[in-house]
């Protein structure tokens, strides 16, 4: 998995690729804390992840409690249709911002 950060007026936009499983998520949920560290508003652009297991939706529920406790907003964009039935069948999707 690879991430990269891009920074426009205090959002702070996380463009992930590839796998959040097991071995991944602890980086996906480094990140995330780390951009909530720079700025309130966190943007996960998700078009390139292919697969989300149960330790890489815990690393989003952490994003999201964090994005709560600072008064700011974590929100996910172009959730693949794959990744998008695991969010729907775990509740998730009704937890997330997603657009």
């Amino acid at each position: 998995m690879t991430i990269s950060e891009t920074r426009q007026e205090g959002m702070i936009q996380l463009d992930i690729e590839g796998r959040v499983d097991t071995n991944t998520s602890p980086q996906l949920q480094q990140s995330i804390l780390q951009a909530f560290q720079k700025g309130t508003t966190v943007v996960l652009n998700m078009e390139k992840v292919e697969y989300v297991s149960s330790a890489g939706l815990r690393a989003l529920l952490i994003g999201q409690k964090t994005a709560n406790s600072k008064g700011g907003s974590m929100k996910l964009v172009h959730v693949g249709e794959a990744v998008m039935e695991v969010f729907t069948l775990t509740g998730f999707a009704d937890m997330l911002t997603i657009e």
